[in-house]
């Protein structure tokens, strides 16, 4: 009977032993211990995880949903079935010759007094946008600007006191970081879904070129898992801070819903984009003068490189800002402020926060070499100043040119009493119309041009096509229809 009960002793007070070791190991999950051998030596050495292998998206998400809004626009557009003899034969007569188009985003408001940021492609093209608040109540929203280029679009609505959500650091953001997506999917307000950071710098290549100036859109989206469908665009993308890191732009899919690819504009621009809008009417874009490609294997081999990062420079823009301060055709560029720049779209992003006369330092290799530059950043002109509200806000933009008043020579030559000049022509709708810099456009409709402040007002209030009239400076007229 002895031998009996003993071992049943044994196994119960061997079980209450491991029960114990188990429940002490429970009541503290993140210490444990780990034991590594090294020089035939064990090692015991405890691991401590940070309090943030258990993010808690309560508070972000709470900060969130009240700064972003639900955006309805309303247009109008032409019935293309208007007076169609074969649509009024099945169908009657009575067919509008416009009608309504209804679509819907989300916006973020990145101020009290009612400033809200939104994607341009949610409002282009409207006639009313309406901001929904959270709390359900509505406004009418006036538009401030637009930023095709980066995508980015800045609303006003007339009230006080709003929540709205502070700046991140997009620049700090890094790859496997917890986000947040808000934002209102298929009319679905206040919606909040989560995932982490798949890549920066991703150039996907949705947005167009200006037509009318050359100039090329910054595309250096941030990459998330977090699910964004139609409706989500221009919504917040947020840290576990509850800080706007982005704003949703876009996803990529066969279907045009959610398929695990979603992409947001970097805070950073978006902070300086409203910035430019609020202060000069529109944005302030900097340029380094150079024409640039991805370093791939060829250029890696030729340049002895070690790996495939940084930018190569192919040509060049005559006086501009690297020309200026020596860098030449071939050199790679590899920092922007010591920051590193692996590709163009990690270039555009960086260039794309500063302001024409900013200085920046770049980092090259040159014959294996590392060298710094001081760059002074030019606007679209070539020049270090920024561009006045006239040019840059106007018409005149879409013109491509810069423009200038005629002297009392020149007029008295020209035997002409009023004009203004086309000193020099950029990608725009003067060159491509043909038109040759020393134009002197003396008429817009009939309209004698005093000056350029004159002829930026003509323009503001033109629709459709205008007829400029000028000469040039060998005594020759000409005249050109434009349409704006």
């Amino acid at each position: 009977m002895k031998k009996i009960i003993l071992p049943i002793v044994y196994a119960m007070l061997g079980g209450f032993i491991s029960l114990g070791i188990f429940k002490a190991i429970e009541n503290d999950p993140i210490k444990y211990v780990v034991e590594q051998k090294k020089d035939k030596e064990s090692k015991l050495v405890s691991y401590q995880p940070s309090a943030e292998a258990y993010t808690d998206f309560t508070l972000a998400a709470e900060k969130s949903v009240n700064a972003v809004v639900h955006i309805k626009t309303t247009a109008t557009a032409e019935n293309p079935n208007y007076q169609n003899p074969f649509y009024q034969f099945f169908y009657g007569p009575n067919n509008p010759k416009e009608f309504e188009l209804q679509s819907a985003g989300s916006g973020v408001i990145v101020s009290s007094n009612g400033h809200i940021v939104t994607n341009n492609h949610v409002i282009e093209g409207s006639d009313e946008i309406e901001i929904i608040l959270n709390n359900k109540k509505t406004y009418k929203a006036t538009l401030v600007g637009t930023d095709p280029q980066t995508d980015i679009a800045l609303l006003k609505i007339e009230t006080e006191n709003l929540p709205y959500l502070t700046y991140g650091n997009s620049n700090e953001a890094k790859v496997g970081e917890w986000v947040l997506a808000v934002g209102n999917p298929f009319n679905l307000t206040s919606t909040v879904t989560a995932g982490i950071i798949s890549a920066k710098g991703r150039n996907i290549n949705i947005l167009n070129r200006d037509p009318s100036s050359g100039i090329s859109p910054i595309e250096s989206f941030i990459q998330t898992d977090a699910a964004v469908n139609p409706g989500n665009s221009g919504g917040a993308l947020v840290n576990t801070k509850g800080e706007l890191i982005g704003i949703n732009t876009a996803i990529k899919s066969n279907t045009g819903s959610y398929a695990g690819y979603s992409f947001a504009v970097p805070v950073n621009i978006v902070k300086k984009t409203i910035a430019d809008i609020i202060e000069f009417g529109s944005v302030q874009r900097a340029f380094i003068g150079v024409n640039i490609s991805d370093v791939d294997e060829k250029i890696s081999a030729e340049n002895n490189l070690n790996s495939l990062n940084g930018v190569y420079i192919n040509d060049l823009s005559n006086n501009g800002a690297a020309e200026k301060a020596g860098i030449k055709k071939g050199d790679i560029i590899t920092h922007i402020d010591g920051t590193p720049v692996n590709d163009v779209a990690e270039l555009q992003e960086k260039i794309g926060q500063y302001r024409p006369g900013n200085k920046v330092m770049t980092t090259v290799l040159r014959g294996g070499k590392e060298m710094e530059f001081e760059l002074v950043l030019r606007n679209i002109e070539g020049k270090t100043e920024l561009l006045s509200n006239r040019y840059s806000a106007s018409k005149v933009k879409l013109l491509g040119a810069e423009l200038e008043e005629i002297n009392r020579e020149e007029a008295s030559k020209l035997k002409i009493t009023n004009g203004i000049k086309v000193s020099k022509l950029f990608s725009g709708k003067l060159k491509n119309m043909g038109v040759k810099e020393g134009f002197i456009i003396t008429k817009v409709d009939n309209i004698p041009v005093k000056d350029v402040e004159h002829f930026s007002k003509i323009i503001q209030n033109k629709k459709g096509g205008l007829l400029l009239e000028g000469i040039y400076p060998n005594g020759v007229k000409a005249y050109f229809g434009l349409g704006v």
